[in-house]
């Protein structure tokens, strides 16, 4: 099973990833990750995360995702984008980003994992 990358750090702005350069926002997936940029599928905190912010980490093999609120909770996940995830058969948390940083590493270390990070609001 190729392992999914642990969060080494994550402070207001900043999160530290296996095998990554430092970074604000992070998609993760069994084998890696990248840089989360908002503009690909038109992210914003309302509505959330879109489908298509998905679409990477079911095409990496993701048996469980783990999306990130914001640490003031404010972004949000569209329904659209859990559907998406329950119909590829995906288990699905959602959580405030230090907890959900907590949840993915523990999961990463039996699972093949992933995840979106937002380190700010």
């Amino acid at each position: 099973m190729t392992r999914s990358p642990r969060i080494t750090h994550i402070a207001w702005g900043r999160m530290e990833v296996e095998g990554l350069e430092p970074g604000k926002d992070f998609k993760l997936y069994p084998g890696g990750g990248r840089e989360w940029d908002w503009a690909e599928h038109g992210t914003r905190h309302d509505p959330g995360v879109q489908p298509g912010d998905v679409q990477e980490l079911i095409e990496h093999g993701c048996t469980v995702v783990v999306l990130s609120r914001g640490m003031e909770l404010r972004l949000g996940t569209m329904p659209e984008t859990l559907r998406v995830l329950r119909d590829a058969g995906i288990e699905v948390h959602v959580a405030e980003t230090t907890e959900a940083v907590a949840l993915y590493n523990r999961l990463a270390e039996t699972e093949r994992a992933g995840g979106l990070f937002h380190s700010t609001c």
